[in-house]
């Protein structure tokens, strides 16, 4: 019999005798699930930007014969820097969004807030499918961005948390594989889809694959985050251990309570947290050299099959530059990952592997744009999307793990405001001006793939820095952690008195 104030062994807890119900959704499965909503998330990137749901606009020859536009472009008459905007509509969402979910993680359960984002976003999924106007589809598609930064700004961590010590690049590197692989399937999808059954429908049929994860995501328990309490609400405990608290010890953690951060305004605690995040030096770094990367990528991304039409006239520049993306972009994720696990994952060592493969991935893209031969093109451009896809994992490691963890929702969250907002989100507009004005997509491409050197260059000066692996330092947010399993503890006691 165990006596009161005793804990119980723990050779006899439930957890580890031989009869404990084995759990379905291991960690490998509940990443899984996360990285099929990833991928649904990148293929909406790929979808819009797609011939076949982007289309193309109205044209004239010499004589004043116009032919008819397709897709979302030639169906609403748009410019090519208008369409880019569609592309910056959905960034203005992630925008605004993401450290709104991030701070409000601190109160209410990370897990349920990506169910609520994903809600949002099937729904504005679907009415982009149901646009009739420029302005109604831009309204949307920064919807998709308010819905997808909740899933942004908090998968990472669970993962971060999930996964085994020694694989922790490689898991990541699993989750954000899915970018290329969503944006190239996206591609393909997109242009099937819209060639086939009109572009509305690219839209409603990711909305439906979206709303089968967005019930499990309000069903699923996941694991406990790092550095966070537990949102989920209290239930009594019967446990005999509860007991040992005096009615002294009881009435004075109810006294001290209310002087916890819960008692604090909310957005109190974020500006504190946000203070804490722009202090670290590493992470600034970090930051700057991927708003210089994602600039490209966002180029990249959006025009990259238009670009390849433009300079070798590809029949099937949807097919091929999503085959090459998906392709070179998993090898180059899970590359990286593997790598960085191979040479021991500090954040020295992350930083040499950003610069290294940035600058030769940048130097292959550059050289292939230059040929005028299709094939040398293909073969040069598959090899420096491969360099340039490594970096994928390991920068999202460093803004991971060069901060406490109950900082890594709101480091994620920032890191994706600001490659949006300064990388991709102007420079998707600002590639379709520049091509509106010189007429010549060679060097439109190699005017904004020459950027990636500078990339390099930024996250090369991290190599020099001195850096300190912080995600296992505890945070305030562990105290209230064991705060609220004392509350807990004294509630129990009062009722059982």
């Amino acid at each position: 019999m165990t006596k009161v104030g005793q804990r119980d062994s723990p050779a006899i807890t439930e957890s580890s005798t031989p009869t404990a119900k084995k759990r379905f959704w291991t960690p490998g499965r509940f990443v899984a699930i996360l990285c099929i909503i990833n991928l649904i998330n990148y293929v909406d990137r790929g979808v819009i930007a797609s011939n076949g749901v982007n289309g193309s606009s109205r044209t004239c020859d010499a004589k004043g014969l116009c032919s008819a536009g397709t897709g979302i472009q030639g169906e609403f008459n748009l410019t090519n820097f208008e369409d880019g905007l569609l592309s910056s509509a959905f960034m203005v969402g992630l925008l605004v969004a993401s450290p709104i979910f991030a701070g409000l993680s601190k109160r209410f359960n990370p897990f349920k807030l990506i169910g609520v984002g994903l809600t949002v976003w099937t729904l504005a999924a679907t009415g982009c499918g149901f646009s009739y106007n420029f302005w109604m589809i831009a309204a949307f598609r920064m919807f998709v961005g308010v819905g997808e930064a909740s899933f942004i700004s908090l998968a990472a961590p669970y993962i971060d948390d999930s996964a085994p010590a020694a694989r922790k690049n490689l898991w990541l590197g699993l989750f954000y594989m899915c970018i290329p692989a969503g944006v190239a399937l996206g591609y393909v999808f997109g242009g099937y889809v819209g060639n086939h059954f009109g572009w509305r429908w690219a839209f409603y049929i990711e909305a439906i694959a979206m709303a089968f994860f967005v019930v499990l995501s309000f069903c699923l328990k996941p694991p406990q985050l790092k550095g966070f309490a537990n949102k989920d609400p209290k239930k009594p405990s019967t446990s005999i251990e509860t007991v040992a608290l005096t009615d002294a010890e009881a009435s004075q953690i109810k006294t001290e309570t209310p002087k916890s951060k819960k008692s604090q305004n909310l957005v109190v605690l974020f500006g504190k947290d946000l203070k804490a995040l722009f202090s670290e030096k590493v992470f600034i770094v970090n930051v700057l050299g991927y708003i210089t990367y994602n600039f490209v990528i966002g180029s990249y991304s959006y025009w990259g099959p238009k670009a390849g039409f433009g300079i070798y006239q590809m029949k099937n520049a949807d097919m091929i530059f999503g085959g090459l993306t998906i392709i070179c972009g998993i090898v180059g994720t899970l590359g990286g990952s593997y790598v960085l696990d191979r040479i021991n994952a500090t954040l020295s060592n992350t930083f040499k592997l950003l610069a290294t493969s940035t600058l030769f991935g940048a130097a292959f893209c550059f050289a292939a744009f230059s040929m005028k031969n299709m094939y040398v093109f293909i073969g040069l451009f598959a090899v420096g999307e491969i360099l340039i896809f490594a970096p994928q994992a390991p920068v999202n490691f460093v803004c991971l793990h060069c901060v406490r963890p109950n900082l890594r929702p709101l480091s994620m969250a920032v890191s994706t405001v600001l490659i949006h907002v300064l990388g991709d989100v102007p420079s998707s507009p600002l590639f379709g001006k520049m091509q509106d004005r010189l007429k010549n997509w060679r060097t439109s491409t190699l005017i904004i793939t020459s950027i990636l050197f500078l990339a390099a260059i930024i996250w090369g000066i991290g190599i020099f820095m001195k850096s300190v692996d912080r995600s296992n330092e505890k945070s305030d947010d562990d105290e209230e952690v064991e705060e609220e399993k004392l509350e807990t503890k004294a509630d129990n006691n009062s009722s059982l008195v």
